[in-house]
Formats: C-alpha cells, sequence, structure tokens
C-alpha cells in the first residue's frame, strides 16, 4: 500500500509539469479513471479465477472491453469494463448501466485509510459493496 512519503514523492515529480489547478485537475481526473480501470480488472481476475495473459481450461474467459462514459465528482470518465464469454461478470465499484459515480473519492479515501482490499470486514460506508 502506498505510504505518505510515496504520496509526497509522487507530488514533486508531478509538480513540476503543473502550471495551473486546470493541469491538478486534469491529473486527478487521468488518476481516477487508471484506478477504475484497475479495480475493474481485479474483479474480473477475481470473477474468473485467473490473472490476465494465464492460460486457463476454464470456459468462461476474457472477451475484450466495453468503453463507457461516467459522470463523476471529477467529471467525466472514459472507463473501459472487461467483459467475460458468458455475460456472468457483474462488477461492483462500477456496475453494468451506471452512469455517475458520485462519492467515489469518498470510497477510495475510506478503503486506502482502513487499508481494506474488499468489503469483506463489514466496515464499508453505505453503498460500496
Amino acid at each position: 500500500m502506498t505510504n505518505q512519503t510515496d504520496i509526497k514523492k509522487l507530488a514533486q515529480q508531478m509538480a513540476g509539469s503543473m502550471n495551473s489547478f486546470d493541469d491538478i485537475k486534469d491529473f486527478q481526473k487521468q488518476l481516477m479513471q487508471s484506478f477504475i480501470d484497475t479495480a475493474l480488472e481485479a474483479e474480473m481476475e477475481d470473477h474468473l479465477g485467473y490473472p490476465k495473459h494465464e492460460k486457463a481450461d476454464k470456459p468462461n474467459k476474457r472477451n475484450g472491453h466495453t468503453k463507457k462514459t461516467v459522470r463523476s465528482d471529477t467529471g467525466e470518465l472514459e472507463i473501459s469494463t472487461p467483459r467475460d464469454r458468458d455475460g456472468a461478470f457483474e462488477p461492483t465499484l462500477v456496475r453494468k448501466h451506471q452512469t455517475r459515480i458520485s462519492g467515489l473519492d469518498d470510497k477510495i479515501i475510506f478503503h486506502y485509510r482502513h487499508s481494506l482490499p474488499s468489503c469483506a470486514s463489514g466496515k464499508c460506508l453505505p453503498d460500496t459493496c
């Protein structure tokens, strides 16, 4: 998990390329998109039971991605939701047909602060599971 020192180093690296508040907002948006895409891939890995690019003898496999635009606290984000051949994958972070993800920033911070990889501990905020 990222600690305060790592966050400070990242901030120092990025400070040189940030010239305005809009640059900071754009970086935040890119970071959010990257986080969501990575989390959705992790959900797919958990759903299928094997990592991406690994051969598996299971009948259900990855079947590309679906691009979708969602509105968030940081603006519109274009995310890439993975699909499986059976169509059984039900993402939990950004559900199917969901177009708004307000409050996601708070949910991410909550899970980061409590070092929870999932909601298994029962300490989730409402609507995070």
